[in-house]
């Protein structure tokens, strides 16, 4: 009912094509964990990745890719468990952009996107 926005369509259509595999955990009390999570639903979380060759002088550091997916204009915050020691935006060969560098801030990382807009970002992590 409604929009494609207000009936969850993304997500739905997510569910479908990739849907959630359980994994029985080691043990009957583990926590639950979640490695990202992302404001606004207007935000797709798309890929998690090693960073390859354009973060070669960065070991250990993580791509993160999402994009606006309701064709809205919109701020949303990425948060992570991971320890991360330096977040900035990068281009699509993982090359850091010029002032891209983005403030760790207590609720995550601050985005905001244009329509349909994919932004890239490098996770350098802590060891």
């Amino acid at each position: 009912a409604g929009s494609f926005q207000e009936a969850g369509v993304i997500q739905q259509a997510y569910n479908l094509n990739f849907p959630l595999h359980a994994v029985p955990a080691s043990c009957a009390q583990c926590s639950a964990w979640s490695a990202f999570s992302v404001s606004s639903p207007a935000i797709v979380l798309e890929t998690v990745k090693q960073a390859g060759a354009g973060a070669e002088d960065r070991p250990g550091a993580v791509v993160v890719r999402l994009y606006e997916a309701h064709g809205s204009t919109v701020t949303a915050w990425l948060q992570t468990s991971l320890l991360v020691k330096e977040a900035m935006l990068c281009d699509l060969l993982e090359r850091p952009a010029a002032q891209g560098r983005l403030p760790l801030e207590q609720r995550g990382l601050r985005l905001s996107f244009t329509p349909f807009h994919v932004l890239s970002v490098l996770l350098v992590l802590s060891h």
